[in-house]
Protein backbone atom coordinates (compact mmCIF):
# COMPACT_ATOMS: atom_id res chain seq x y z
CA UNK A 1 0.00 0.00 0.00
CA UNK A 2 1.39 3.33 -0.68
CA UNK A 3 2.93 5.17 2.28
CA UNK A 4 1.13 8.21 2.02
CA UNK A 5 -2.66 5.87 1.69
CA UNK A 6 -2.00 4.12 4.84
CA UNK A 7 -1.10 6.78 7.04
CA UNK A 8 -4.39 8.76 5.91
CA UNK A 9 -6.11 5.54 6.61
CA UNK A 10 -4.87 5.12 10.25
CA UNK A 11 -5.70 8.87 10.80
CA UNK A 12 -9.27 8.31 9.81
CA UNK A 13 -9.84 5.16 12.08
CA UNK A 14 -7.81 6.86 14.68
CA UNK A 15 -11.13 9.12 16.15
CA UNK A 16 -13.08 5.93 15.78
CA UNK A 17 -10.79 3.29 17.45
CA UNK A 18 -10.51 6.16 20.38
CA UNK A 19 -14.09 6.01 20.87
CA UNK A 20 -14.60 2.90 21.12
CA UNK A 21 -11.75 2.15 23.59
CA UNK A 22 -13.23 4.92 25.44
CA UNK A 23 -17.14 3.34 25.71
CA UNK A 24 -18.46 2.80 28.72
CA UNK A 25 -19.49 -1.03 28.88
CA UNK A 26 -21.58 -0.31 32.07
CA UNK A 27 -23.56 2.78 31.00
CA UNK A 28 -25.44 4.23 34.14
CA UNK A 29 -29.07 4.21 34.35
CA UNK A 30 -30.97 6.27 35.93
CA UNK A 31 -30.11 6.50 39.65
CA UNK A 32 -32.33 4.31 41.79
CA UNK A 33 -31.67 6.64 45.05
CA UNK A 34 -34.92 8.19 46.43
CA UNK A 35 -37.49 6.42 44.12
CA UNK A 36 -39.53 3.68 45.17
CA UNK A 37 -41.82 0.96 43.27
CA UNK A 38 -44.55 -1.72 43.26
CA UNK A 39 -43.96 -5.43 41.46
CA UNK A 40 -45.88 -5.33 38.34
CA UNK A 41 -44.73 -8.90 36.96
CA UNK A 42 -42.86 -11.88 38.20
CA UNK A 43 -41.71 -14.21 35.60
CA UNK A 44 -43.05 -17.82 36.53
CA UNK A 45 -45.11 -16.74 39.29
CA UNK A 46 -49.06 -16.01 39.09
CA UNK A 47 -50.21 -12.71 39.28
CA UNK A 48 -52.83 -14.62 41.92
CA UNK A 49 -49.72 -14.97 44.59
CA UNK A 50 -48.74 -11.66 45.06
CA UNK A 51 -49.78 -9.18 46.98
CA UNK A 52 -48.65 -6.32 45.46
CA UNK A 53 -44.41 -6.47 46.71
CA UNK A 54 -42.51 -3.16 47.02
CA UNK A 55 -39.43 -1.80 46.94
CA UNK A 56 -38.09 1.97 48.15
CA UNK A 57 -34.44 2.93 47.84
CA UNK A 58 -33.46 5.74 50.08
CA UNK A 59 -29.68 6.70 50.70
CA UNK A 60 -28.02 3.11 50.05
CA UNK A 61 -31.06 1.71 51.64
CA UNK A 62 -33.53 -0.49 50.32
CA UNK A 63 -36.81 -1.24 52.08
CA UNK A 64 -40.39 -2.24 51.47
CA UNK A 65 -42.77 -5.19 51.53
CA UNK A 66 -42.19 -8.71 50.04
CA UNK A 67 -46.12 -9.42 50.21
CA UNK A 68 -45.86 -11.20 53.71
CA UNK A 69 -43.00 -8.93 55.59
CA UNK A 70 -41.43 -5.61 55.35
CA UNK A 71 -37.78 -6.22 54.86
CA UNK A 72 -34.92 -3.85 54.60
CA UNK A 73 -30.49 -4.16 53.81
CA UNK A 74 -28.68 -2.09 52.09
CA UNK A 75 -28.07 -1.70 48.07
CA UNK A 76 -25.01 -1.02 45.72
CA UNK A 77 -25.83 0.47 42.16
CA UNK A 78 -22.58 1.38 39.93
CA UNK A 79 -23.64 1.84 36.23
CA UNK A 80 -26.02 -0.09 35.31
CA UNK A 81 -25.05 -2.72 38.26
CA UNK A 82 -26.72 -3.52 41.12
CA UNK A 83 -26.92 -5.73 44.38
CA UNK A 84 -29.80 -5.93 46.32
CA UNK A 85 -28.85 -6.88 49.89
CA UNK A 86 -25.75 -8.29 49.74
CA UNK A 87 -25.11 -8.64 53.43
CA UNK A 88 -28.33 -9.91 53.88
CA UNK A 89 -32.49 -8.79 54.03
CA UNK A 90 -33.71 -7.96 57.24
CA UNK A 91 -37.36 -9.08 57.35
CA UNK A 92 -40.23 -9.45 60.11
CA UNK A 93 -41.47 -12.74 60.91
CA UNK A 94 -45.17 -13.21 59.93
CA UNK A 95 -46.35 -16.32 58.48
CA UNK A 96 -47.79 -15.89 55.29
CA UNK A 97 -49.61 -18.86 52.62
CA UNK A 98 -48.77 -16.79 49.91
CA UNK A 99 -46.02 -18.40 47.91
CA UNK A 100 -45.02 -14.83 45.61
CA UNK A 101 -43.28 -13.76 48.72
CA UNK A 102 -40.54 -16.35 48.16
CA UNK A 103 -40.56 -16.12 44.86
CA UNK A 104 -39.60 -12.21 44.96
CA UNK A 105 -37.35 -12.77 47.69
CA UNK A 106 -34.92 -14.90 45.07
CA UNK A 107 -35.58 -12.04 42.38
CA UNK A 108 -34.11 -9.66 44.89
CA UNK A 109 -30.78 -11.87 46.16
CA UNK A 110 -30.44 -12.94 42.12
CA UNK A 111 -30.28 -9.45 40.76
CA UNK A 112 -27.39 -7.94 39.35
CA UNK A 113 -28.35 -4.97 37.16
CA UNK A 114 -31.38 -2.73 36.41
CA UNK A 115 -32.65 -0.37 33.72
CA UNK A 116 -35.35 1.63 33.78
CA UNK A 117 -37.73 1.61 30.27
CA UNK A 118 -40.82 4.00 29.63
CA UNK A 119 -40.93 4.56 33.55
CA UNK A 120 -40.41 1.08 34.80
CA UNK A 121 -37.89 -0.54 36.61
CA UNK A 122 -36.86 -3.75 35.50
CA UNK A 123 -34.19 -5.95 38.06
CA UNK A 124 -32.13 -8.14 35.82
CA UNK A 125 -29.72 -11.41 36.55
CA UNK A 126 -26.25 -12.24 35.43
CA UNK A 127 -26.94 -12.91 32.01
CA UNK A 128 -29.51 -9.89 31.77
CA UNK A 129 -32.35 -12.14 31.95
CA UNK A 130 -35.63 -10.04 33.72
CA UNK A 131 -36.07 -11.30 37.00
CA UNK A 132 -38.94 -8.62 38.09
CA UNK A 133 -40.73 -5.69 36.77
CA UNK A 134 -42.21 -2.66 39.07
CA UNK A 135 -44.12 0.51 38.09
CA UNK A 136 -43.59 3.58 39.89
CA UNK A 137 -44.94 4.12 43.32
CA UNK A 138 -47.75 6.46 42.90
CA UNK A 139 -48.04 8.96 45.83
CA UNK A 140 -51.10 10.72 45.72
CA UNK A 141 -54.10 10.45 48.15
CA UNK A 142 -56.54 12.19 46.77
CA UNK A 143 -59.66 10.33 45.34
CA UNK A 144 -58.84 6.78 47.08
CA UNK A 145 -60.19 5.07 49.82
CA UNK A 146 -59.06 2.71 52.86
CA UNK A 147 -59.60 0.31 55.36
CA UNK A 148 -57.83 0.56 58.38
CA UNK A 149 -55.87 -2.38 59.62
CA UNK A 150 -54.50 -1.57 63.29
CA UNK A 151 -54.42 1.72 65.09
CA UNK A 152 -52.79 3.12 68.30
CA UNK A 153 -54.71 3.15 71.49
CA UNK A 154 -53.22 5.98 72.75
CA UNK A 155 -51.07 3.92 75.18
CA UNK A 156 -48.06 2.70 73.21
CA UNK A 157 -49.80 0.56 71.26
CA UNK A 158 -50.82 -0.48 67.81
CA UNK A 159 -53.82 -3.05 67.99
CA UNK A 160 -56.03 -4.67 65.12
CA UNK A 161 -59.19 -3.75 64.87
CA UNK A 162 -62.53 -6.05 67.03
CA UNK A 163 -64.01 -9.17 65.32
CA UNK A 164 -66.60 -7.71 63.22
CA UNK A 165 -65.76 -4.25 63.30
CA UNK A 166 -64.44 -1.64 60.07
CA UNK A 167 -63.01 1.46 59.98
CA UNK A 168 -62.36 3.44 57.02
CA UNK A 169 -61.21 6.08 54.96
CA UNK A 170 -61.64 7.96 51.86
CA UNK A 171 -59.46 10.77 50.70
CA UNK A 172 -62.07 13.37 48.77
CA UNK A 173 -60.11 15.43 45.94
CA UNK A 174 -61.52 18.43 47.29
CA UNK A 175 -59.84 18.29 50.59
CA UNK A 176 -61.35 16.71 52.84
CA UNK A 177 -61.77 13.03 54.62
CA UNK A 178 -64.89 10.85 55.10
CA UNK A 179 -65.22 7.14 56.71
CA UNK A 180 -66.96 5.13 59.32
CA UNK A 181 -65.33 5.01 62.27
CA UNK A 182 -66.81 1.12 63.67
CA UNK A 183 -70.03 2.80 65.03
CA UNK A 184 -70.74 6.47 63.26
CA UNK A 185 -69.82 8.37 60.14
CA UNK A 186 -67.20 11.60 60.36
CA UNK A 187 -65.30 13.71 58.26
CA UNK A 188 -62.40 16.26 59.00
CA UNK A 189 -60.32 17.97 56.71
CA UNK A 190 -56.77 16.86 55.62
CA UNK A 191 -53.50 18.70 54.06
CA UNK A 192 -51.17 16.59 52.16
CA UNK A 193 -47.79 18.26 50.67
CA UNK A 194 -45.46 15.41 49.78
CA UNK A 195 -45.12 12.90 52.42
CA UNK A 196 -46.49 15.39 55.48
CA UNK A 197 -50.26 15.11 56.20
CA UNK A 198 -52.15 16.12 58.67
CA UNK A 199 -56.32 16.39 59.83
CA UNK A 200 -58.33 18.73 60.87
CA UNK A 201 -61.18 18.12 63.55
CA UNK A 202 -63.47 15.64 62.55
CA UNK A 203 -67.09 15.87 63.11
CA UNK A 204 -69.14 12.80 64.14
CA UNK A 205 -72.22 11.44 64.20
CA UNK A 206 -73.67 10.70 67.40
CA UNK A 207 -74.25 7.19 67.34
CA UNK A 208 -74.08 4.69 70.78
CA UNK A 209 -73.21 0.95 69.49
CA UNK A 210 -73.09 -1.52 72.69
CA UNK A 211 -71.97 -4.53 70.07
CA UNK A 212 -69.47 -5.23 69.75
CA UNK A 213 -67.81 -4.27 73.46
CA UNK A 214 -65.49 -1.60 73.14
CA UNK A 215 -66.39 -0.61 69.76
CA UNK A 216 -66.75 2.85 71.24
CA UNK A 217 -63.40 2.90 72.59
CA UNK A 218 -61.94 2.08 69.70
CA UNK A 219 -64.26 4.29 67.23
CA UNK A 220 -62.32 7.21 70.20
CA UNK A 221 -58.97 5.72 69.89
CA UNK A 222 -59.08 5.94 65.96
CA UNK A 223 -60.45 9.63 65.97
CA UNK A 224 -57.36 10.66 68.80
CA UNK A 225 -55.00 9.24 66.06
CA UNK A 226 -56.06 10.67 63.15
CA UNK A 227 -55.49 14.12 65.24
CA UNK A 228 -51.66 12.70 66.08
CA UNK A 229 -50.86 12.17 62.13
CA UNK A 230 -47.91 13.75 60.56
CA UNK A 231 -46.70 11.83 57.37
CA UNK A 232 -48.36 8.74 55.21
CA UNK A 233 -46.51 6.77 53.30
CA UNK A 234 -47.89 4.29 50.36
CA UNK A 235 -46.90 0.91 49.90
CA UNK A 236 -48.54 -0.88 46.71
CA UNK A 237 -51.95 -1.79 48.43
CA UNK A 238 -51.18 -0.51 52.03
CA UNK A 239 -51.20 3.20 53.40
CA UNK A 240 -49.05 4.13 57.01
CA UNK A 241 -49.75 7.16 59.07
CA UNK A 242 -47.05 8.29 60.95
CA UNK A 243 -46.90 10.61 63.88
CA UNK A 244 -44.37 13.69 64.34
CA UNK A 245 -41.82 11.69 65.78
CA UNK A 246 -42.42 8.31 63.63
CA UNK A 247 -44.66 6.27 65.68
CA UNK A 248 -47.63 4.27 63.82
CA UNK A 249 -50.53 6.09 64.21
CA UNK A 250 -52.54 3.41 62.09
CA UNK A 251 -51.87 1.09 59.15
CA UNK A 252 -54.41 0.70 56.18
CA UNK A 253 -54.89 -1.27 52.95
CA UNK A 254 -56.64 -0.01 50.07
CA UNK A 255 -60.61 -0.95 50.14
CA UNK A 256 -59.87 -2.93 46.96
CA UNK A 257 -57.41 -5.03 49.01
CA UNK A 258 -59.10 -5.63 52.04
CA UNK A 259 -59.99 -9.28 53.03
CA UNK A 260 -63.92 -8.98 53.22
Amino acid sequence: MNPVRALAAVLLAAPWLAGCTTMDPNPPAPPLDGTAWVLSALPGQPAAGLRLPTLRFEAGRVMGHDGCNRIVGAFKADGSRLLIGPGGMATTRVACPFPGAVAFGDALARTRGYRIEGGALVLLDAAAGVLARFTAQATGLAGTEWQVVAVNDGRQAVTGLLAGTRITLRFEPEGRARGHGGCNTYSAPYTLEGERLSFGPAIATRMACARPEGVMAQESAWLGALRTVASARREGDRLELRTDSGALAATLVAASAAVP
